[in-house]
């Protein structure tokens, strides 16, 4: 029975997609979870054949699981992650029981960001940036950081936004610096602060092959953390301004040396020259599986899997679409009573898709990290202008009732 083992996977978006879609392809789906509250709820998840709970920060105890997966008869065929920081894992526990072929090392690099900073720092396209460790001197650090205030302080294993914070002056920076000292991190990652239009990349390779699959426009509102709040895919873009993104793309996966995979990344436009935010192993989360096949018509974490395969991917667009996908937040803190407004905004032209995350009884505050996002609202339009409106305008239909707490 060929079988393929997702380690991790969140309850939605794109790694609950990707378990959806090895499903469909004809596959045993085996999930590798930290999460018990899966394994009580098990009739959730229809698409996983097997789910097993272990310690996935455990790479001895996941090849325990494996092999105890393959004694069972099952011939496993892939072993794969879109939630960080498993990718690479999965792809050097694929290696070390020689399953695929995917390198692991590339994917590896790619989640750290300082190893990022470090591979990139000659190009163009990296900002300025220094690392703090924890033996280094914090006063003459800081010294050395005043002309290039503000700036962005972030760990090198940060994700969603979590741990990605903007200082303005010395006294920020200190207090920030050793607020992640006292969260257990040794190596504190700072930044230029960039300023000008943010723009999202999913890219895959096969065979040495860069492919643009989709470019997005992203609309970041800072809270406490800068959280983006809507993507706009661009279905039509101007052929020099896709020529530029396809050669920087390629430049800096050549550093990587990224033969076979996917990856998002994040980059500004400054001064009409594109410098990179981050990068990272995988598609993008939350609804941009759905978002591209919205816009495209075919399914990229499909499309993903059959790179680990070791097979083709299909990425040819069958029609073109503008699509936006606005989030939703919360304004206040409380315990969430009820929701209302889904069936109405469902039904308004041009909605494609309304998805909303929290369940009544949770409690909602305004967003410190991408995972505080409490739904979605995707919205089609051949015209980009009408896309942004169409969706913006259902979001205004969708309510969240909230008990102050």
């Amino acid at each position: 029975m060929k079988t393929i083992i997702i380690v991790g996977s969140n309850k939605s978006g794109s790694s609950r997609e990707a378990l959806k879609a090895a499903a469909r392809l004809g596959f045993f789906t085996v999930l590798l979870t930290d999460r018990e509250i899966y394994l009580e709820n098990r009739v959730d998840f229809p698409e996983v054949h097997q789910m097993i709970l272990t310690d996935l920060t455990n790479e001895n105890l996941l090849k325990v699981c494996i092999r105890g997966i393959q004694e069972q008869g099952k011939k496993v065929v892939a072993i794969l992650s879109f939630i960080d920081p498993y990718v690479h894992v999965a792809a050097k526990l694929s290696r070390e029981l020689n399953i695929t072929k995917v390198p692991p090392d590339p994917l590896e690099k790619m989640e750290d960001k300082v190893m990022t900073r470090e591979l990139l720092k000659d190009l163009p396209v990296s900002p300025y940036f220094e690392t703090y460790n924890k033996e280094d001197s914090l006063e003459t650090f800081i010294a050395r950081q005043k002309s290039y205030l503000p700036l962005i302080v972030k760990t090198p294993i940060s994700s969603g936004s979590k741990d990605v914070l903007l200082v303005r002056d010395e006294k920020q920076l200190m207090k920030c610096i050793n607020s992640f000292l006292d969260k257990g991190s040794d190596e504190i990652l700072i930044e230029e602060y960039l300023e000008g239009p943010q723009y999202l990349i999913e890219a895959c390779v096969y065979k040495g092959e860069v492919h643009i699959i989709a470019v997005l426009e992203q609309d970041i509102k800072l809270f406490e953390r800068f959280i983006v709040t809507g993507y706009t895919l661009l279905a039509d873009m101007d052929v020099d301004f896709h020529n530029k993104i396809y050669e920087t793309v390629c430049s800096i996966l050549k550093r990587f040396q990224m033969d076979n995979g996917s990856c998002h990344l994040e980059m500004r436009l400054v001064n009409n020259e594109w410098k990179l935010i981050e990068i990272n192993p995988r598609i993008s989360g939350g609804a941009m599986n759905r978002i591209i096949e919205i816009a495209y018509g075919f399914n990229l974490v499909e499309e993903t899997i059959k790179i680990f395969l070791g097979q083709e991917p299909k990425l040819e667009r069958k029609y073109k679409k503008f699509v936006y996908a606005q989030y939703l937040t919360s304004d206040s803190t409380g315990t969430l009573i009820k929701v209302t407004g889904r069936k109405i905004c469902s039904r308004l032209p041009g909605v494609e898709e309304v998805f909303i995350k929290p369940k009544k009884g949770k409690i909602l505050h305004p967003p410190l990290s991408m995972g505080d996002r409490y739904g979605y609202i995707l919205a089609s339009s051949v015209n980009k202008e009408k896309a942004i409106s169409i969706a913006k305008e259902a979001a205004k239909v969708i309510r969240f009732y909230i008990e102050p707490i």
